[in-house]
């Protein structure tokens, strides 16, 4: 056997981490987890229950194909999709505006990881701010561009996971800020900024010219009342000034809002030129989505159905959002803030006995109940290691997804309580 080390296949690769949840099922899957797997309970993975619900809308069962629509589509989308957007978002947020969104404001991408990658790829050499905790999958994709350098605005804990517009302008005037990258409502605290709070954030970074690039891909899961949505969802949108000057970025699809998460189907809306660019970053980055799925996908975007189904989803999420606070205090697990948005819970641990206070160790333990969850310090998004002087700050907390249906969810909490019952 040779010692040429050009022998090994990947010597020429460098080590590419798997983002946390993808780790998780990794580890799930090396323990026997299926997806369908009757034993297990998923309630570590970020994805609705994709069956019907009361008073949505009848799930596509089938997708038409002929000889044209096996053809490329644009890079960019298609125009009658990037036009359905357009309208929605019109529809839902700019009525009497006047300035409205169009087609040349909407590229589509297959995918929401492959709308960021597109984002971050025509990003220039600038400080981009992102919030910690926040979605796991940012750290890989803050570190891959050397472009631009991330910096973290850390939430606290006692603060529910919040900044204000306050905190916001000051960390850009603090970090030099071009650019700040958040999931709203948050994966995975569930909060949510709306209404006058919203305002405030997108009229600063306006005035201070930084780009707000908003993850909005949770914004059908609202809980509040309904006297404080205006609309069936909640976006950025809504603030905007100016469709093609106000420096906003908003990332959408089908994947959580219309619960079609295998379609692999995504849209930045913003102004023109942004645009522009994020498709030329997409025209060697990935090539541009599913001709048959953009095609299938125009309806969904009508407003009256996304509307209807937008309203759905809250119901019966919220269903589950209430079981959830209610079961976890009861096992020991505190909830710094009731989650507005998204369907996760993000408790702590610090209160169950010793050898579940960590996130790591509790995950490890539930998955020999045969039940997924996923440790907060994957939340602590730490593009490059560059903050290996300090274990996580996250490290005694823990996702839990309240996606699946309720037997599913109701399932895992009685697996967790019993493990929890018996580390006491």
């Amino acid at each position: 056997m040779s010692d040429n080390p050009r022998l090994n296949p990947a010597h020429s690769f460098r080590d590419v981490p798997r983002t946390g949840v993808i780790y998780v099922m990794a580890e799930a899957a090396a323990r026997g987890f299926k997806y369908g797997h009757p034993d297990w309970t998923n309630l570590g993975q970020g994805a609705p229950e994709t069956e019907a619900i009361p008073g949505g809308l009848p799930r596509i069962e089938s997708i038409e194909l002929n000889s044209r629509i096996h053809e490329y589509s644009p890079v960019e989308g298609l125009w009658e999709l990037r036009e359905a957007v357009a309208n929605l978002y019109n529809a839902r947020y700019r009525k009497g505006m006047a300035s409205q969104y169009s087609a040349e404001n909407v590229a589509i991408s297959p995918g929401g990881r492959a709308g960021l990658t597109r984002i971050a790829a025509g990003l220039g050499s600038i400080h981009l701010g992102h919030l910690l905790p926040d979605y796991t999958a940012y750290e890989e994709l803050l570190d891959i561009f050397r472009a631009f350098v991330p910096i973290p605005i850390v939430l606290e804990k006692e603060d529910g996971f919040r900044l204000s517009a306050e905190g916001l302008r000051k960390a850009i005037v603090g970090g030099g800020l071009g650019a700040v990258l958040l999931s709203n409502p948050c994966n995975p605290t569930g909060q949510l900024i709306s209404g006058s709070e919203m305002r405030d954030w997108v009229n600063t970074a306006t005035r201070l010219s930084c780009t707000l690039i908003l993850d909005e891909f949770y914004s059908h899961y609202l809980y509040g009342a309904p006297a404080e949505h205006s609309t069936p969802a909640c976006s950025a949108a809504a603030f905007v000034g100016d469709v093609n000057r106000d420096p906003v970025l908003l990332v959408d699809g089908l994947s959580k809002n219309w619960r079609y998460p295998g379609w692999r189907i995504s849209w930045t809306v913003g102004p023109k030129v942004l645009i522009e660019r994020i498709s030329s970053a997409g025209s060697f980055l990935d090539g541009g989505p599913s001709h048959p799925v953009q095609k299938a996908a125009i309806p969904l975007l009508d407003p009256h159905r996304a509307d209807q189904e937008a309203r759905a989803i809250q119901k019966a999420f919220k269903v589950k959002r209430d079981c959830i606070l209610e079961r976890l205090p009861l096992m020991g697990m505190e909830i710094a803030a009731a989650p507005q948005g998204a369907f996760y819970a993000f408790p702590n641990l610090s209160n169950l006995p010793a050898s579940l206070q960590n996130g790591m160790d509790f995950f490890k333990a539930a998955l020999a109940e045969k039940v997924i969850v996923v440790p907060g310090e994957f939340f602590d998004v730490n593009p490059g290691k560059r903050r290996s002087h300090i274990p996580s700050r996250l490290r005694q907390h823990l996702r839990i997804s309240y996606g699946p249906n309720m037997e599913t969810l109701k399932l895992g909490l009685n697996r967790l309580e019993a493990m929890i019952q018996r580390h006491r």
